[in-house]
Protein backbone atom coordinates (compact mmCIF):
# COMPACT_ATOMS: atom_id res chain seq x y z
CA UNK A 1 0.00 0.00 0.00
CA UNK A 2 1.29 3.44 -1.14
CA UNK A 3 2.09 5.70 1.86
CA UNK A 4 0.15 8.79 1.83
CA UNK A 5 2.03 12.10 0.58
CA UNK A 6 3.52 14.48 3.18
CA UNK A 7 4.72 17.53 2.32
CA UNK A 8 8.07 18.96 3.28
CA UNK A 9 7.72 21.90 5.60
CA UNK A 10 10.35 24.19 5.06
CA UNK A 11 11.72 27.39 5.94
CA UNK A 12 13.34 29.11 2.84
CA UNK A 13 16.99 30.49 3.64
CA UNK A 14 17.61 33.85 2.97
CA UNK A 15 21.52 35.12 1.82
CA UNK A 16 23.55 35.08 4.87
CA UNK A 17 24.18 38.95 5.73
CA UNK A 18 28.01 39.66 5.94
CA UNK A 19 28.02 43.19 7.94
CA UNK A 20 32.16 43.84 6.90
CA UNK A 21 31.44 44.00 3.89
CA UNK A 22 28.07 45.75 3.58
CA UNK A 23 29.55 48.42 5.53
CA UNK A 24 33.23 48.43 3.89
CA UNK A 25 33.94 52.33 4.04
CA UNK A 26 33.27 52.49 7.60
CA UNK A 27 36.10 49.47 8.23
CA UNK A 28 38.38 51.94 5.81
CA UNK A 29 41.99 50.51 7.03
CA UNK A 30 45.22 52.14 6.37
CA UNK A 31 48.40 53.61 8.88
CA UNK A 32 47.22 57.47 7.96
CA UNK A 33 44.53 58.90 10.00
CA UNK A 34 41.15 59.12 8.16
CA UNK A 35 37.90 61.01 8.73
CA UNK A 36 35.12 58.91 8.50
CA UNK A 37 30.81 58.81 9.09
CA UNK A 38 29.47 55.56 10.50
CA UNK A 39 25.90 55.18 10.79
CA UNK A 40 24.04 53.62 13.67
CA UNK A 41 24.55 50.09 14.45
CA UNK A 42 23.19 46.90 16.14
CA UNK A 43 25.74 45.18 18.42
CA UNK A 44 25.64 42.32 21.22
CA UNK A 45 27.33 43.91 24.33
CA UNK A 46 28.61 42.46 27.34
CA UNK A 47 30.51 44.94 29.43
CA UNK A 48 33.60 44.25 32.21
CA UNK A 49 36.59 45.54 33.90
CA UNK A 50 39.92 45.04 34.16
CA UNK A 51 43.33 44.33 32.63
CA UNK A 52 43.22 44.80 28.27
CA UNK A 53 42.91 41.42 26.75
CA UNK A 54 43.73 39.41 30.00
CA UNK A 55 42.44 36.58 31.30
CA UNK A 56 38.46 38.06 32.26
CA UNK A 57 38.73 39.82 29.00
CA UNK A 58 39.57 36.70 27.37
CA UNK A 59 36.54 34.86 29.62
CA UNK A 60 34.21 37.45 28.26
CA UNK A 61 35.21 37.29 24.60
CA UNK A 62 34.74 33.69 24.68
CA UNK A 63 30.98 34.19 26.14
CA UNK A 64 29.48 37.24 23.96
CA UNK A 65 30.95 34.52 20.68
CA UNK A 66 28.86 31.68 22.41
CA UNK A 67 25.63 33.76 22.47
CA UNK A 68 26.17 34.83 19.21
CA UNK A 69 26.64 31.39 17.78
CA UNK A 70 23.64 30.48 19.64
CA UNK A 71 21.51 33.69 18.32
CA UNK A 72 22.70 32.82 15.20
CA UNK A 73 21.45 29.15 15.22
CA UNK A 74 17.99 30.44 16.49
CA UNK A 75 17.34 33.04 13.91
CA UNK A 76 18.26 30.15 11.02
CA UNK A 77 15.49 27.92 12.57
CA UNK A 78 13.02 30.32 13.69
CA UNK A 79 12.98 32.91 11.10
CA UNK A 80 15.48 32.09 8.10
CA UNK A 81 17.66 34.45 8.27
CA UNK A 82 21.23 34.63 8.59
CA UNK A 83 24.34 36.39 9.14
CA UNK A 84 28.48 35.99 8.88
CA UNK A 85 29.51 35.78 12.40
CA UNK A 86 31.07 39.35 12.88
CA UNK A 87 34.45 41.02 14.23
CA UNK A 88 35.08 41.73 17.73
CA UNK A 89 34.50 45.38 18.38
CA UNK A 90 35.44 47.08 21.57
CA UNK A 91 34.72 50.32 23.15
CA UNK A 92 37.32 51.00 25.88
CA UNK A 93 37.22 53.85 28.93
CA UNK A 94 38.52 55.10 32.09
CA UNK A 95 37.50 56.44 35.00
CA UNK A 96 38.32 58.96 35.84
CA UNK A 97 39.22 59.81 31.96
CA UNK A 98 42.91 60.35 30.80
CA UNK A 99 44.63 62.48 28.24
CA UNK A 100 43.47 60.36 25.16
CA UNK A 101 47.25 60.18 23.82
CA UNK A 102 48.20 59.31 27.26
CA UNK A 103 48.67 55.72 27.12
CA UNK A 104 46.68 52.69 28.35
CA UNK A 105 46.61 51.63 31.81
CA UNK A 106 46.45 48.06 33.00
CA UNK A 107 42.83 48.41 34.84
CA UNK A 108 40.69 49.39 32.22
CA UNK A 109 36.47 49.76 31.72
CA UNK A 110 35.36 47.85 28.31
CA UNK A 111 32.05 46.95 26.41
CA UNK A 112 32.35 44.15 24.12
CA UNK A 113 30.43 44.08 20.73
CA UNK A 114 29.45 42.05 17.75
CA UNK A 115 27.87 43.97 15.19
CA UNK A 116 24.46 42.34 14.40
CA UNK A 117 22.09 42.89 11.31
CA UNK A 118 18.98 45.00 12.29
CA UNK A 119 16.68 42.07 11.96
CA UNK A 120 18.05 40.84 15.03
CA UNK A 121 15.45 41.61 18.27
CA UNK A 122 16.14 41.82 21.40
CA UNK A 123 13.69 39.10 22.00
CA UNK A 124 15.89 37.01 19.76
CA UNK A 125 18.44 37.15 22.61
CA UNK A 126 15.73 35.14 25.57
CA UNK A 127 14.87 32.49 22.47
CA UNK A 128 18.49 31.79 21.86
CA UNK A 129 19.03 31.15 25.58
CA UNK A 130 17.83 27.87 25.62
CA UNK A 131 20.57 26.77 23.22
CA UNK A 132 23.09 28.04 25.93
CA UNK A 133 21.56 25.18 28.47
CA UNK A 134 21.10 26.93 31.78
CA UNK A 135 21.68 30.69 30.84
CA UNK A 136 21.75 31.30 34.60
CA UNK A 137 24.60 29.27 35.15
CA UNK A 138 26.83 31.54 32.94
CA UNK A 139 27.01 34.79 34.83
CA UNK A 140 28.59 36.64 31.33
CA UNK A 141 25.99 35.16 28.91
CA UNK A 142 23.21 36.32 31.02
CA UNK A 143 24.79 40.16 30.99
CA UNK A 144 24.38 40.01 27.49
CA UNK A 145 22.66 43.16 25.81
CA UNK A 146 21.53 44.43 22.48
CA UNK A 147 22.75 48.14 22.16
CA UNK A 148 22.16 50.90 19.07
CA UNK A 149 25.62 52.75 18.91
CA UNK A 150 25.62 56.41 16.91
CA UNK A 151 28.89 57.45 16.58
CA UNK A 152 28.54 59.56 13.38
CA UNK A 153 32.00 61.20 12.28
CA UNK A 154 34.94 59.94 13.38
CA UNK A 155 38.58 59.59 12.40
CA UNK A 156 40.48 56.31 12.59
CA UNK A 157 43.73 54.51 11.63
CA UNK A 158 44.90 50.75 11.13
CA UNK A 159 47.54 49.98 14.62
CA UNK A 160 49.34 47.24 14.22
CA UNK A 161 51.12 46.08 17.25
CA UNK A 162 50.07 45.25 21.15
CA UNK A 163 47.55 47.20 22.94
CA UNK A 164 50.20 48.67 25.23
CA UNK A 165 51.59 50.12 21.88
CA UNK A 166 48.46 52.34 21.16
CA UNK A 167 49.01 55.83 22.45
CA UNK A 168 51.17 56.12 19.31
CA UNK A 169 48.77 55.56 17.08
CA UNK A 170 46.42 57.65 19.04
CA UNK A 171 48.59 60.81 19.17
CA UNK A 172 49.01 60.88 15.19
CA UNK A 173 45.17 60.44 15.57
CA UNK A 174 44.92 63.05 17.64
CA UNK A 175 46.98 65.24 15.84
CA UNK A 176 45.31 64.96 12.22
CA UNK A 177 42.16 65.09 13.98
CA UNK A 178 43.53 68.92 14.78
CA UNK A 179 44.43 69.54 11.70
CA UNK A 180 40.65 69.44 10.25
CA UNK A 181 39.93 71.65 13.03
CA UNK A 182 38.36 68.34 15.09
CA UNK A 183 38.29 67.09 18.66
CA UNK A 184 38.08 63.56 20.34
CA UNK A 185 35.44 63.00 22.09
CA UNK A 186 33.43 59.67 23.24
CA UNK A 187 35.05 56.64 23.75
CA UNK A 188 38.10 54.82 22.17
CA UNK A 189 36.54 51.64 19.33
CA UNK A 190 38.88 49.03 18.76
CA UNK A 191 37.79 47.06 15.61
CA UNK A 192 39.70 43.60 16.12
CA UNK A 193 40.99 42.70 12.34
CA UNK A 194 43.03 39.82 14.20
CA UNK A 195 42.22 37.10 16.72
CA UNK A 196 43.33 38.27 19.83
CA UNK A 197 43.17 35.29 21.23
CA UNK A 198 45.22 33.50 18.00
CA UNK A 199 47.56 36.01 16.86
CA UNK A 200 50.77 37.39 18.56
CA UNK A 201 50.54 41.17 20.31
CA UNK A 202 53.50 42.51 17.48
CA UNK A 203 51.75 41.43 14.72
CA UNK A 204 48.16 42.07 15.85
CA UNK A 205 45.99 44.35 13.32
CA UNK A 206 43.37 46.68 15.36
CA UNK A 207 41.72 49.34 13.61
CA UNK A 208 41.13 52.52 16.21
CA UNK A 209 38.37 54.49 15.81
CA UNK A 210 37.46 57.65 17.91
CA UNK A 211 34.80 59.70 17.33
CA UNK A 212 35.35 63.69 16.68
CA UNK A 213 33.78 66.74 16.92
CA UNK A 214 34.51 70.63 15.53
CA UNK A 215 37.26 72.12 18.25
Amino acid sequence: MALPHRPTIFTAMSARVDLFRLHAEEYATGRAPRVVTVGPARFLALAGRGEPEGARFQDQVQALQRVAGALRAHIRRARGKDFKLPLLEVLWWDDPPLDPGGGCPADRHWKLLLRMPSFVRRVDIAGAAGDLGDPGALAHESAVRLEDLKEGRCIQALHVGPWQSQAQTLARMQRAAAEHGLAFHGRQHDVYLSDPQRVPGERRKTLLRRAVRAR
